[in-house]
């Protein structure tokens, strides 16, 4: 069907070639097309790459779209007609299929022209000319045209010096100038109209920052000498010096440093406040008036929130995170503040009003989600959650949640072996958090006025039963109590210092582990793997510490960079408590009859991104892990939620989730088609790099490499029962997977859909590690890169080696 409407609609387009012509009025040519010619300065050849793209951007309108040269859109547009009803099928067909006709003008040409000079003197090619014209199509058939430019480049500027310009010594001129340490005009740097506009806001905001509430960007003029010639023998041939300063007309209250006189806090209906212009006073508390006429919220959280307090300098810092403390204490439907300049002569006193219209107290909502995991899983949830915004009057909230999901595996093979217990699960469970907007510290006190974000404790528990089908059911209760805050916007701390994770397995199909045992087919040391995970139980008791540091760029930089680190260990406490068994002191001890898990784990993600162009940003990442059992849990396995898994849709996406590892440990068939991927280990490397291309607003790809693998720590049982290729050795190098691949990316704003098409270049169980169970001399060695073994014309090499992973949001 599909096929044939195609067959039609190139038909008629075929039929129809010539019917475009009748519509384009005597003298016109449809707008089809634009051409750009950058032509240097021939004497001094002034670098001009990526000049032409970025002068293309300029032309306006858009032309019309073609096909093999033939305007199908503007047929369409004629061939469906004036719709009677702008709201019908008809116009929508017309909207969707069609685009109205552009035609070629000179006069817009021009335009674009003029408007490409304006373009090259903002970036600094001072005297540079652009000329346009129309050109007609050669084929006398088609009544088409495109708009050519030919841009003549001059040299590009440099700046030689920044020169402040002050009439005397007065504390805003001192405090202008030394605004001058932080500027983002250097040395050598091309002179630039949108950076010198940064620059004023720059200033601006600095001064903001001293007290100068009125000051305003538009006070500041910088001017710009072009005739110094070449002052500096280091830098190119065409230098300028800059000059800053305050324009001669801006009053005098904009250059004067202000105080914080009286502070209002007025809550109440969004009706009433909007209204009621007039403040109310209310009880003082710390130098806030605060109205609260419903007796809402305890006085306290203003205190804690508000950061200016009576006398002290007015600055945008402070200005900017009250409003964010208020903001994101999640109790008000609207924040509204202004400042208002005490009427006395010759003021120096600004009063702060804050109108807080609180959101409904108590909520029930009810979600229906679907998700895609990093292991490859996805599936639905339900949830049901209940929330009271402000349960203790002090803007504390307090979320009880429940919910039923399930998870599937993605981008997996599935096999029809009849005992497969797969990788389908389903989730049930609840949990309550409870968040304070404070440290719940004995003798602890914190400074609002210094305090960026106000910190939270939040304490949280959580229930959970986690059914895999046909296998057991893990039944997992957690408790955590957290302290959570920034220093500024760029760092963020979370500690947990009390973390109580219980974990049992129950309901466990002996029926099923019995038919894998009897399995001729099944490793032994699978066997072992399997029983181990569907008896250990777990109890822990352990601190956590992470740490994520975002900085800023600067304006125009290209280079960003984020750093994420964290400390995990347990079991130290609960250890003093735990008793031997009395019967086998060989084995660990345990505390209420489960075993006592000792560890420590460390994790490291460091990401760096570049802006190569508009259209172009180069991504990477590193990421380090590893967690360490010692003392009583020397001889446990590693519970898998505290190990570390490879492949998946944010890891090496070349293999499939828990499908690597660990170290050159062979994927086994036989134990893949019972339990699905189950490979886990204890230490992680593994870095991404990806070239990101942004094709529309919406479409954009990525060409990616990842490379990794995961291992374990001690001998085989310390492995999981893997035998010694899984071991962490001096030879991990020789065991890193690599793989590679293209992706699609929809960008709709509020969320990202990914497809990203991978394949192996290297397979690690390839290496010259021999396996312990093969009798000697029948070990065969094949080379890890398997560049030679692709075959897209084979069916089964695709089915094994192509992993299109599908999720939601970017990999990092």
């Amino acid at each position: 069907m599909r096929n044939s409407l195609l067959a039609l609609m190139a038909t008629c387009i075929l039929l129809s070639s010539c019917s475009v012509d009748k519509y384009v009025p005597a003298g016109q040519s449809l707008y089809v097309g634009n051409k750009v010619n950058v032509e240097p300065d021939s004497t001094s050849r002034p670098k001009v790459a990526g000049l032409e793209s970025e002068l293309e951007v300029i032309i306006k309108p858009v032309p019309n779209k073609t096909l093999f040269g033939f305007p199908y859109k503007v047929w369409f547009y004629y061939f469906i007609g004036t719709p009677k009803d702008e709201g019908g099928l008809r116009s929508w067909f017309r909207n969707k299929l069609g685009e109205p006709p552009r035609f070629a003008s000179q006069r817009v040409v021009d335009i674009n022209a003029a408007n490409m000079v304006s373009y090259l003197d903002n970036e600094g090619y001072y005297r540079s000319d652009v000329t346009g014209k129309i050109v007609e199509s050669k084929k006398k058939k088609r009544r088409t045209a495109i708009s050519e430019y030919d841009a003549y480049i001059m040299p590009r500027y440099v700046i030689n010096q920044v020169n402040y310009v002050v009439n005397d010594s007065s504390l805003f001129n001192r405090d202008l100038v030394l605004a001058k340490q932080k500027t983002l005009l250097k040395k050598g740097d091309p002179i630039r109209l949108d950076v010198i506009s940064t620059e004023r806001v720059r200033i601006d905001q600095e001064l903001k920052g001293k007290g100068y509430y009125f000051f305003n960007p538009d006070f500041l003029i910088i001017k710009v000498d072009s005739t110094i010639g070449r002052q500096d023998s280091t830098l190119a041939a065409q230098q300028v010096n800059l000059y800053l300063q305050v324009k001669p007309q801006t009053a005098q209250t904009s250059l004067k440093q202000y105080f914080i006189n009286q502070i209002y806090v007025n809550t109440g209906t969004e009706e009433n406040l909007l209204a009621d212009s007039i403040p109310r006073r209310g009880p003082i508390r710390r130098g806030i008036n605060i109205n609260d006429p419903g007796r809402l919220y305890k006085r306290r959280i203003f205190y804690d929130a508000i950061g200016f307090r009576r006398g002290n300098m007015y600055t945008n810092t402070m200005h900017d995170v009250s409003l964010s403390r208020l903001v994101n204490l999640q109790n008000f439907k609207f924040v509204r503040n202004r400042f208002d300049l005490v009427p006395r002569s010759d003021s120096a006193l600004l009063d702060v009003y804050y109108d807080l219209a609180p959101l409904k107290k108590k909520s029930l909502q009810t979600i229906l989600s679907a998700s895609t995991k990093s292991n490859n899983l996805g599936g639905s949830q339900l949830d049901v959650t209940w929330r009271n915004r402000n349960i203790f009057r002090g803007a504390e909230m307090l979320s009880v949640n429940a919910y039923f999901g399930f998870d599937v595996q993605l981008g997996g093979n599935r096999s029809d072996t009849p005992n497969k217990i797969g990788n389908e699960y389903v989730r049930y469970g609840a949990n309550a958090n409870l968040s304070f907007p404070r440290f719940l510290i004995p003798f602890v006190k914190i400074r609002p006025e210094r305090s960026q974000v106000l910190p939270k404790t939040v304490l949280s528990l959580n229930y959970e039963n986690r059914v895999q089908r046909g296998l057991y059911t893990t039944t997992s209760i957690r408790g955590d109590w957290s302290y959570i805050w920034n220093k500024n916007a760029e760092v963020q701390h979370t500690l947990t210092p009390i973390s109580i994770n219980f974990v049992q397995p129950t309901n466990v199909n002996t029926e099923r582990l019995g038919a894998i045992a009897e399995n001729p087919n099944t490793n032994p040391l699978d066997i072992d793997r399997l029983y181990k995970l569907v008896d250990q139980k777990y109890f822990i008791v352990g601190s956590n510490y992470t740490i994520s540091y975002h900085p800023t760029p600067r304006p125009f930089a290209k280079n960003r960079f984020a750093v994420i680190g964290g400390l995990d260990y347990g079991g130290n406490l609960l250890s003093l408590f735990a008793k031997k068994d009395a019967e086998d002191e060989t084995l660990p001890k345990t505390f209420l009859g489960v075993p006592v898990f000792q560890y420590v784990k460390l994790d490291g993600d460091f990401r760096y991104y570049r802006t190569v162009s508009s259209k172009l940003t180069w991504a990477n990442r590193l990421v380090l892990g590893a967690i360490k059992p010692y003392g009583n849990a020397a001889t446990m396995p590693t519970p898998q939620f505290k190990q570390y898994f490879g492949g998946g849709s944010t890891g090496i996406r070349a293999f499939r989730a828990r499908s690597l590892g660990p170290g050159a440990y062979p994927p086994d068939t036989n134990y893949i088609n019972l339990v699905g991927y189950q490979s886990f280990g204890d230490i992680r490397m593994e870095f991404n790099t990806e070239m990101r291309v942004k094709f529309t607003n919406i479409i954009n790809g990525a060409v990616f490499v990842d490379a990794g693998n995961i291992w374990s720590f001690g001998d085989s049982t310390r492995a999981g029962y893997f035998d010694k290729r899984a071991l962490i050795s001096n030879n991990f190098l020789k065991q890193i997977a690599v793989g590679g691949g293209i992706g699609l990316r929809l960008d709709f704003s509020y969320l990202v859909f990914r497809l990203d098409l991978a394949t192996p270049f290297r397979k690690p169980w390839y290496t010259q590690e021999p396996d312990p169970a093969s009798p000697e001399g029948t070990v065969t060695y094949r080379n890890p890169w398997v560049f030679k073994e692709i075959d897209l014309g084979s069916k089964a090499w695709r089915k094994e080696n192509l992993i299109l992973n599908i999720a939601v949001g970017l990999p990092f």
